[in-house]
């Protein structure tokens, strides 16, 4: 029975893996450099940078956003500089629980943005199916404020795909998947990032300390 269980999961793992490696399709990892290029272009010009998304999704967002914040700039070899002027948008519970009571849930980023976003910042948007009210109003939003609107989806890639500058679509059907090719992407682009700190900006040289 032990060793039926062990094929058991040696195959699942194996067919996760493999659908997991096959999503990184060539226009999937052009997509990846677009977005890396532009986080450097937020990061020298001192652009925001907001990241939403809900459930698993949020808890990527909040994961990206301090790999942005910090791990960029501060990690690896090379000068230790700031990272980018990032935030992730479902981080805050007074502010989600306030807006969700108060105008509903569909608004809880879209009225971030609101406040926060300027023209020249940047967007990004996590979603699973693409389809999620708060996911598609928030980027109607910044599309109104004229910032750059990027997206990772998973599934068929729902309404965002239609509407974001840049959809970033691993057409996988399993939510889990979907998710973890959010972080895998935030991960590539930390690490190029990182190898590609800006040199030309006096004010970004910080000095950081351990």
């Amino acid at each position: 029975m032990k060793a039926n269980i062990q094929d058991e999961i040696n195959e699942s793992t194996g067919k996760y893996l493999s659908q997991l490696n096959e999503c990184f399709v060539p226009d999937v990892r052009h997509k990846i450099g677009l977005l890396a290029k532009r986080l450097l272009k937020a990061w020298t010009k001192q652009q925001n940078v907001y990241i939403i998304g809900n459930g698993g999704s949020a808890a990527n967002a909040i994961h990206i956003a301090n790999d942005l914040h910090y791990g960029i700039g501060g990690c690896g070899t090379g000068a230790k500089i700031a990272g980018l002027r990032v935030e992730a948008l479902p981080a805050n519970q007074g502010i989600i629980t306030c807006l969700g009571n108060d105008i509903g849930y569909h608004n809880i980023f879209s009225h971030q943005l609101c406040v926060k976003g300027q023209h020249g910042d940047v967007l990004i948007a996590l979603s699973g199916s693409g389809n999620s009210q708060n996911i598609v109003n928030a980027i109607k939003k910044a599309k109104e404020i004229d910032m750059d609107t990027f997206a990772i989806l998973g599934f068929e890639g729902g309404r965002c795909k239609e509407i974001v500058d840049v959809a970033i679509h691993f057409g996988v059907s399993d939510m889990q998947i979907a998710e973890d090719t959010q972080l895998i992407t935030g991960h590539l682009c930390m690490q190029w990032l990182n190898r590609n700190k800006p040199t030309d900006s006096a004010r970004l040289l910080k000095g950081l300390g351990r």
